[in-house]
């Protein structure tokens, strides 16, 4: 497939979808009035605009951002906007339909083809902090301040796969404190942790993002994939030798691709590789 016509674009309401640069797709969370939290239109177009990405071969890197103070502030606790579903299914299936909707979006992210680099602006909670978590590279401003908020608002910290992601990035203890307190962290706290890769002034966020971007894909297509899929993948495999056959596979395969010559080619020859995902 090629490169998506902007007239093709989905009708979205609650985030915007463009493309700042060849091969880069950008998704930023447009509600800033509610500091950018999460309700079902929210969720539907974050879903929406994903897939246009996923299905898009020309893109090969995903930016994730937010408009205004807000990166993503968790869910609208003044209502989520599925009232009818609630009166016709019931409160407790609509509850749970509504918790299996919510906590899709932020596997999508997980396992989208490409890599996604999230771009922290500002205050980030809830949903918005299993979003960063599910991300692959995350850049944050220093004004930025991140806290779970689940328990806060009286539920469980473990949700929308908080309880999987965060401790695997930070390490569990770490993930304890902040999961049971539900403190409030900052930005460089998050870098301390290894939560972020680094924490850049707001006047230089795109353009760190960007070059990090365009590091990406100077490499191989389907070997970026390829890693993605296998570091989460390594993440739930419970030996060194079961991981080690994995990443064997992936080997096997990205060898006997056409980039994988075209990469070494230009290399030893220092010039700018020219892929073909193929």
């Amino acid at each position: 497939m090629t490169g998506m016509d902007s007239n093709d674009a989905p009708d979205l309401s609650r985030l915007r979808l463009d493309h700042p640069s060849e091969g880069i797709a950008r998704i930023t969370f447009s509600r800033p009035d509610r500091m950018n939290a999460a309700d079902a239109r929210f969720i539907a177009d974050a879903k929406a605009a994903l897939a246009e990405v996923d299905a898009d071969t020309s893109i090969r890197v995903l930016v994730l951002t937010g408009e205004g103070r807000a990166f993503c502030a968790g869910l609208d606790l003044t209502g989520f906007g599925d009232e009818d579903l609630v009166d016709e299914r019931g409160k407790v299936l609509r509850t749970m339909e509504r918790q299996k909707e919510i906590a899709d979006l932020v596997a999508r992210v997980r396992a989208l083809r490409v890599p996604v680099i999230a771009a922290v602006n500002g205050a980030v909670a809830g949903v918005g902090l299993s979003l960063l978590c599910a991300s692959d590279v995350r850049y944050a401003v220093p004004q930025a301040v991140m806290a779970v908020g689940y328990i806060r608002a009286g539920f469980s910290a473990c949700d929308m796969g908080l309880s999987w992601l965060l401790p695997r990035i930070i390490g569990a203890g770490r993930a304890q404190e902040l999961m049971l307190t539900g403190r409030r962290f900052s930005a460089q706290e998050a870098h301390t942790f290894g939560l972020l890769a680094g924490v850049v002034d707001a006047e230089d966020l795109h353009d760190t993002v960007m070059a990090t971007a365009s590091q990406i894909m100077q490499n191989a297509p389907l070997s970026v994939e390829f890693t993605k899929e296998g570091l989460w993948k390594s993440l739930e495999i419970p030996s060194f030798e079961a991981a080690v056959e994995f990443e064997n596979r992936q080997q096997l395969f990205t060898a006997l691709l056409d980039d994988r010559a075209e990469a070494t080619s230009s290399f030893l020859e220092k010039r700018t590789p020219k892929y073909h995902r193929r």
